[in-house]
């Protein structure tokens, strides 16, 4: 190593012990900041102007200048009062995790390049193909997060059920709550939405199964072949669980594919309190899993899971000239060949890192918080006038609107909407909305394991004043005109 070398390198290392001690303290205070910093049109032109320098800038400068005018301006998804969307609350721990592996710089494709990763990343897939009741003949890989693994199950499940001179007239099953990523999955894959079926959802959000049932029958009676149902263990809006012993037994009967959308959902499997609620999910053909949602990774760090590991196999393995020399022998996997990429990192890692350091029983519990959460946040809504419970606390979700009697619909709509805003803009919490049976409706997903009662109960009273606040103007506004 020559001197320019070294001075870099001892550069960097100390830029980056600058930084663990910026990032740390931002770490400490971060439920003292607000939820969401937005980037103002000014901030945006002088990202804009920065531009690419010829010659390079001194390595500090740069990590300050990140720090302030780039990382700084972002929805803080790992504040314990954001209850928005599903949220990513990484651990600590996860996030050193990944930043040993980042450095390492891990070629995780193959065996040969990767023997010990690749032998973590087969002991974790097997450990949570366990947590689902699946046997020793399953398998799946890390992925980048639930639309990949969708994508990479739905293409196993193609080409598994279906031969490939019919698979134009292959059909899917989705309810109207099943996540975008899906039918954005099967589409890449060659099913239009022209058969992709919308399966309406009964009064708790679940699949229907007498009306997926009869629209399977309709289709194989026009001549079309259905393939593939896709379940979800935790939609995205209410936390619902479609009826998974059901679907399960009615794929058996039409020789159907069964995938299972645990993207957030599945974590609960780790729970011994309320794994009871995804009985029927080892009957599953393919499981969708995120680490990042309720498993507490840093982005990205899914999971796809088979019953089978063969289907990935037949789906994804290639064997090119200049790869023969990286040919997994007897217990060995080449994860390049199970699923769409094959220069791929190591994203098992900090997943393995953080189970070492916490332990399951820590991390089971961390999940189950998320359910009182939820249920703190209904209790305290009950005692609130004029509030509606739409969807009812469940698995860390729920559903609520303010809906007080004297005006319209519309209005309704709106005045939820602008509490939304409120309480964004204030910055204390991120609750934001979603509709549900036309419904504009306030949401609430509470995974943070450091999110505690009064934080729960506080967002309530703070919304119920803004709520009080904007009727009140609607009521005044009414009667003066």
């Amino acid at each position: 190593m020559n001197k320019q070398e070294m001075t870099l390198n001892n550069q960097v290392q100390r830029a980056v012990e600058d930084f663990i001690q910026v990032f740390c303290a931002d770490k400490r205070e971060l439920a003292a900041h607000k939820i969401m910093q937005e980037a103002d049109e000014n901030q945006i032109a002088n990202l804009k102007k920065i531009g690419i320098p010829a010659k390079g800038c001194p390595i500090n400068t740069v990590v300050n200048e990140m720090i302030e005018e780039v990382y700084k301006y972002r929805a803080s998804v790992n504040h314990p009062r954001f209850f928005g969307f599903v949220p990513g609350p990484a651990s600590m721990i996860s996030w050193l995790g990944d930043v040993m592996t980042a450095a390492y710089n891990i070629h995780a494709g193959s065996w040969a390049t990767s023997p010990a990763a690749s032998c973590i990343e087969q002991e974790l897939i097997d450990w949570l193909c366990a947590q689902a009741g699946y046997t020793k003949k399953s398998g799946g890989l890390f992925v980048s997060g639930g639309s990949m693994a969708n994508m990479t199950a739905l293409t196993a499940a193609r080409d598994t059920i279906l031969k490939e001179e019919k698979q134009h007239l292959g059909v899917a099953y989705v309810s109207d709550q099943t996540h975008s990523s899906v039918a954005k999955g099967l589409r890449i894959i060659g099913i239009p939405n022209s058969r992709i079926r919308k399966i309406p959802t009964d009064p708790w959000f679940r699949m229907d199964i007498e009306q997926l049932k009869a629209t399977i029958e309709r289709d194989i009676l026009d001549g079309l072949i259905p393939f593939v149902v896709i379940a979800s263990a935790g939609t995205t809006n209410t936390g619902s669980i479609d009826p998974l012993e059901e679907i399960s037994s009615l794929c058996h009967n039409y020789g159907m594919w069964m995938h299972v959308d645990g993207a957030y959902g599945a974590s609960v499997l780790l729970t011994k309190k309320y794994k009871h609620l995804l009985k029927g999910i080892e009957n599953a053909d393919s499981i969708s899993w995120d680490a990042h949602k309720w498993l507490f990774q840093t982005y990205g760090c899914g999971m796809v899971l088979v019953k089978d590991r063969l289907n990935l196999f037949n789906s994804f393995n290639t064997h090119p000239e200049y790869l023969k020399d990286l040919e997994a022998e007897e217990n060995q996997v080449n994860y390049g060949d199970m699923g769409i990429e094959l220069t791929r990192p190591a994203r098992g890692l900090k997943l393995w890192f953080t189970l070492q350091v916490m332990g399951s029983y820590a991390i089971a519990e961390a999940i189950e918080h998320g359910f009182q959460l939820a249920e703190w946040a209904e209790d305290e809504l009950k005692k609130k006038k004029d509030w509606e419970i739409i969807s009812h606390a469940q698995l860390a979700i729920i559903n609520f609107r303010f809906a007080p009697s004297g005006i319209t619909e519309e209005q309704i709509d709106e005045l939820n909407k602008n509490i939304s805003k409120a309480i964004i803009n204030n910055g204390y919490a991120g609750v934001f909305t979603t509709e549900l049976n036309g419904k504009k409706v306030l949401r609430i997903c509470a995974i943070h394991p450091d999110a505690k009662e009064s934080d729960m109960r506080n967002t309530m009273r703070l919304m119920n004043e803004y709520a009080q606040e904007f009727y009140q103007s609607i009521i005044t506004m009414k009667v003066s005109s």
